[in-house]
């Protein structure tokens, strides 16, 4: 049987605690003196100051307008010598890493340290890490996703799964990581969001996302809620098209704003722009990412939000249907965006944005906003007391017992028994097969907890698992003949609504190893189910969730 929550929980946080923060410090292994002429001073800038960023104004008011100009810009990079081109000839305030740009552990921290080296400010190294569906990083401990997560309906699980995984990438040298999503999802047949959000209760959500927030931020690494203003209820995929959400200002207010609100509150390091159309909030018909109604409007001045604000991809469609990608940069800008993310053509769009100051269609009031923004963001983090990630260390910082301590324990808080027909589970007891996505590895895991696994002829009990099936459960589970069927749904848990004729039904919200185990302990009795819907699903509603008796 799996120990309490609470003593779960007090474990986990111990064990993780004691690796968060690495590569952060100023005078240990690792520490970088501000290079001459930062104007930061040597050391730990304003320790002994009332105002730790005083130095930042005199910094911007030194730099040139095309060393101002590449602190927005954050593009993707082919290698290294790719990156310190970037670096050197436009100065830029970061770069993305993508799996390619990832060796190992020990590769990585050394690339990373390279790419500081070669710049005179340090750089926002970042990764798109939300774990689940998008996960970037080939060797960072697997956790399931944000829905999992909501599933529990513990901040504390949040914040675990947050500073575990920002505790690796910090080790790498990575400062920055692309999460946590912060959209609500009211649509079950949202394309791009998903099991990548909390859920469909802007409550649970709020409470979700304020938590991993910290939890990355324990780690030393900056924070990003997204996708503002919320792309929760759309059936259209920004990457490949231009959502229209119809949202009224008061729906906005009550379900999309909260989570962000939450996060602001939560000292969010960054918010990142959704390539959506909401027209009851701006008429004008440009996504949010290009307008000041929103940007400018809703989040600075409703929300009060003075941190960094980045877009979304400038490579996605849905910010460039209207306009061209020399003016989508210097619109972003106008209409208050700091950073702009993954240009399609960095030297095309430095280019936009350096002739747009010079112009004056971006005033030279605008940019120093956005600069001092951005460097504000990177003393908070502690980039300008050290960037130096260690090689010698950073494989055994990755896949730590306690990291896998901890995703084991989020996995299994997760699990969520929707169904249960006259007491049918647990399976102990019971010859049980197998059918459907992880069949192997999870017979493999009820094997471990002492269930019988048979071949289906031999079967009392079939357990099917289905990934994102949809409709096509419901004719899964007839197939399978007379015997009782017990439907455990590994993707979306709107599988479940289809599941009528099974006698059992779970959700786990992910196929990763992690959460098939956690599947295999509930089934067969050693866990006991703790999970609740984070969103409607097998005709129950959200917050619903069976236990053992």
């Amino acid at each position: 049987m799996r120990a309490s929550r609470p003593v779960a929980l007090a474990a986990a946080a111990l064990l993780v605690g004691g690796a968060a923060g690495c590569g952060g410090g100023g005078s240990g292994e690792g520490g970088r003196t501000p290079p001459a002429g930062s104007g930061a001073p040597s050391g730990s800038p304003g320790a002994s100051t009332a105002a730790p960023d005083a130095w930042i104004a005199a910094r911007v008011a030194k730099m040139s307008v095309q060393e101002k100009v590449g602190q927005l810009f954050v593009p993707t990079f082919a290698g290294r010598a790719d990156a310190l081109a970037k670096i050197r000839e436009y100065h830029v305030g970061g770069l993305i890493y993508f799996p390619q740009n990832f060796g190992s552990p020990a590769r990585t921290a050394a690339q990373s340290n390279a790419l500081q080296r070669a710049s005179k400010i340090p750089l926002l190294l970042g990764v798109d890490e939300e774990q689940g569906l998008v996960s970037r990083t080939p060797f960072v401990t697997r956790f399931p996703g944000n829905m999992a997560l909501g599933a529990t309906r513990n901040p504390a699980d949040a914040r675990a799964a947050a500073r575990v995984t920002g505790t690796e990438l910090r080790a790498v040298g990575i400062n920055l990581d692309y999460a946590p999503d912060a959209d609500v999802n009211v649509n079950q047949h949202n394309p791009v969001i998903g099991l990548r959000s909390f859920g469909s209760d802007p409550a649970l959500a709020s409470t979700m996302v304020a938590g991993a927030v910290g939890g990355y931020q324990d780690a030393g690494v900056a924070a990003t809620a997204k996708h503002f203003p919320g792309h929760g209820d759309t059936a259209v995929d920004s990457h490949t098209g231009l959502p229209v959400i119809k949202h009224a200002p008061g729906t906005w207010q009550r379900l999309d704003a909260p989570p962000f609100r939450a996060a602001i509150a939560a000292g969010v390091d960054v918010i990142m722009t959704a390539h959506i159309v909401v027209p009851k909030l701006d008429r004008s018909g440009d996504p949010s990412t290009l307008s000041k109604t929103v940007l400018t409007g809703l989040l600075r001045e409703n929300l009060g939000y003075q941190g960094v604000i980045t877009t979304d991809s400038l490579l996605m469609a849905g910010v460039r249907e209207k306009y061209g990608d020399a003016t989508v940069p210097v619109r972003a800008i106008n209409a208050g965006a700091d950073q702009l993310l993954m240009p399609p053509s960095l030297p095309r769009a430095y280019r936009a944005v350096v002739g747009a100051v010079r112009s004056g269609k971006i005033t030279e009031k605008r940019l120093d906003e956005s600069v001092t923004r951005i460097l504000r963001l990177k003393q908070r983090r502690g980039l300008f007391q050290g960037t130096a990630a260690d090689p010698a260390k950073a494989a055994a910082a990755v896949g730590t017992p306690a990291h896998r301590a901890a995703a084991r324990q989020v996995a299994e808080h997760a699990v969520t028994l929707v169904g249960n027909k006259g007491g049918l589970l647990p399976l102990k007891g019971r010859k049980v097969a197998v059918s459907g996505p992880a069949a192997d590895r999870l017979q493999a895991a009820l094997r471990r907890h002492g269930v019988t696994t048979v071949p289906r002829g031999s079967a009392d009990v079939t357990v099917l698992t289905t990934v994102n099936a949809g409709q096509a459960t419901a004719s899964r589970v007839r197939a399978l003949g007379p015997k009782p069927v017990v439907v455990a749904a590994l993707g979306r848990p709107y599988d479940l609504d289809a599941a009528g004729g099974a006698a059992a039904a779970l959700a786990t919200y992910s196929a990763g190893a992690v959460s098939v185990d956690a599947l295999a302990g509930v089934l067969s009795g050693a866990v006991k189910p703790t999970g609740r819907l984070p969103v409607p699903a097998g005709g129950r509603p959200a917050g619903y969730g069976l236990g053992y008796r």
